[in-house]
């Protein structure tokens, strides 16, 4: 059965039922998101435990009990059976109790395939972990979008995906076998697409931020295009016209969605873009082709000036 809702899950791969170009997908391609180590927790009494902030969009999850879920500058969150959580590059702690002052979660996790921590007699709090993790120098592209923490609640739209891929990876962490450590990654990588779908489908009414504005009509389809045809000459007026709004009320809705103006998106976008063709070989002069700049001065200048770096001292 676990393979079966496997492909079930999937079909997220799929391309889309319309021709609409999917952002999300791309970036997260284009970006080699990969798996980070699926680790989980089962806890009894009085624990905490903290974990240090990489550049990673990482998941909690609560299958059993409940507990503390502590961030800086946030008052204490708690996280019940059921609960899911986005965390980006944000340091963090779980407890039984936030009173407890935590220890060094890392180092209980750092022997190689010691992927369960068992804290007390018992397993009062069976808690999940894991995310993914995106190529040097370009995960701040997909973090910088997101909420650093972002709570997938259970009545939202979507999550019913989210538990139904929390239960096959717990399933898959408790009785894996032959192949188990594939599937557990795989599974993460949906739990945490599914998840930022959730988040999307909910509305994002306050999120800042490209994945945010995807749930805005009008701004998916601006982002679909520039997407969807980086190389093309996108004016801020062209992208107005192909999504029926006047050009100030375009731009002033995709800066106050996305959190900058769309051609500095486009331009943030293409430097990224452009980084990742750089480090797989790509010459210099195809590059500034394929993100849209008539000329390889053009496109080193603009890289700089986004980068501090010139696109000849990648490789």
């Amino acid at each position: 059965m676990i393979g079966v809702s496997m492909l079930d899950q999937l079909n997220l791969c799929r391309d889309p039922p319309d021709s609409m170009f999917d952002p999300f997908s791309e970036v997260l391609a284009l970006l080699g998101i990969e798996s980070v180590r699926g680790t989980s927790l089962e806890a009894s009494g009085n624990w905490a435990l903290s974990f240090d902030g990489r550049a990673r969009l990482k998941f909690v999850a609560v299958t059993r009990g409940r507990c503390w879920l502590l961030l800086s500058n946030r008052s204490p969150e708690p996280l019940v059976e059921g609960d899911v959580v986005l965390l980006g590059d944000t340091t963090y702690a779980v407890a039984s109790d936030p009173a407890i002052a935590p220890v060094d979660g890392m180092a209980l996790y750092a022997a190689p395939r010691h992927d369960v921590v068992r804290l007390g007699e018992g397993a009062e709090t069976i808690m999940v972990g894991g995310g993914s993790a995106f190529a040097q120098g370009c995960a701040a592209f997909v973090l910088d979008a997101l909420p650093s923490f972002l709570r997938i609640a259970p009545a939202s739209p979507g999550a019913g995906a989210v538990a139904r891929t929390l239960a096959l990876l717990g399933a898959e962490m408790r009785h894996g076998g032959v192949g188990s450590s594939l599937v557990a990654a795989r599974l993460a990588e949906i739990l945490v697409v599914e998840a930022v779908r959730a988040h999307v489908a909910a509305g994002a009414a306050e999120g800042i931020g490209w994945i945010s504005a995807l749930a805005d009509p009008r701004m998916a389809k601006a982002l679909s295009l520039m997407h969807g045809d980086v190389a093309r000459r996108w004016t801020a007026p062209m992208l107005a016209r192909e999504v029926g709004m006047s050009r100030s009320t375009f731009t002033e809705r995709f800066s106050r969605r996305v959190g900058r103006p769309p051609m500095e998106y486009l331009t943030l976008w293409r430097m990224v873009l452009a980084r990742r063709k750089l480090a797989a070989g790509s010459t210099v002069a195809r590059v500034a082709e394929e993100v849209g700049y008539s000329s390889q001065s053009a496109f080193a200048q603009a890289y700089k000036r986004a980068t501090g770096r010139t696109p000849r001292s990648i490789g």
